[in-house]
């Protein structure tokens, strides 16, 4: 709790080596660099108490486990990560309880509309975040985390246009589906100036609480076309 008496909830996945990436993209490789046991020969610090250190080397696409999209990812005129705005990126949000979609199901505009009543908040410009419960199913089944998160569709994307969201999140590694290569969500989505974050956790710990706050900061990444990030909800108890 902050001192404010309102929990913070993380929605990120650790990023670790190796671990699972979209079914395009390379995982990335994140190892130690230095040690605390390698950098004893570095001879720092004063006798009776030397310094050691340990630094990690980080390889990875701008698009690795919670990650948020830049408008440049799908549309080469779009905008980069380092120059979208960063009110983009934080904000007044919204869970949609949406767990009884099963994996490669698609999340229609009747889905939204029962979610929406069932949230008890009138979506007007929210961050809206789709709880499916898919991480928790498949996190330990990397081959089904990766091929098998559930679509949301271009009808469902637009009944949250159409209420002013344009940034809205999903569990695994993309809103459109793995079993197809057309894409329609990510091309009407470059199309309209929306943007989405990938691969949230935790979202059931954010279902029931109404409106809550969201910050999800992306690196500044020169040119990014997207960029992990820290994704957090802040909910009043």
């Amino acid at each position: 709790e902050d001192n404010m008496g309102r929990k913070i909830i993380d929605l990120s996945l650790t990023v670790e080596d190796n671990m699972p990436a979209h079914k395009l993209f390379q995982s990335p490789v994140y190892i130690p660099a230095l040690t605390h046991e390698t950098t004893k020969s570095f001879n720092l610090g004063v006798e009776g108490d030397i310094m050691t250190f340990q630094t990690n080397y980080i390889g990875m696409l701008d698009h690795v486990g919670t990650h948020v999209d830049a408008f440049r990812h799908v549309n080469p005129k779009g905008a980069p990560v380092d120059k979208m705005p960063l009110d983009l990126f934080m904000g007044k949000a919204v869970t949609f309880d949406l767990q009884h979609i099963k994996d490669l199901e698609d999340i229609t505009e009747k889905h939204m509309e029962e979610a929406e009543k069932k949230s008890g908040v009138k979506v007007d410009g929210h961050i809206v975040l789709l709880c499916t419960g898919f991480h928790k199913r498949n996190a330990g089944d990397r081959k089904q985390i990766v091929w098998g998160n559930p679509g949301l569709t271009v009808e469902a994307t637009k009944w949250l246009l159409d209420r002013g969201s344009k940034v809205h999140g999903v569990e695994g590694p993309s809103t459109d589906k793995p079993t197809d290569n057309i894409f329609a969500q990510h091309r009407f989505c470059r199309d309209n100036g929306v943007t989405h974050y990938e691969w949230l956790v935790n979202l059931e710990e954010t279902v029931g609480k109404g409106e809550f706050e969201f910050i999800g900061l992306p690196i500044k990444f020169k040119d990014g076309s997207g960029s992990p990030v820290r994704a957090v909800a802040i909910v009043n108890n």
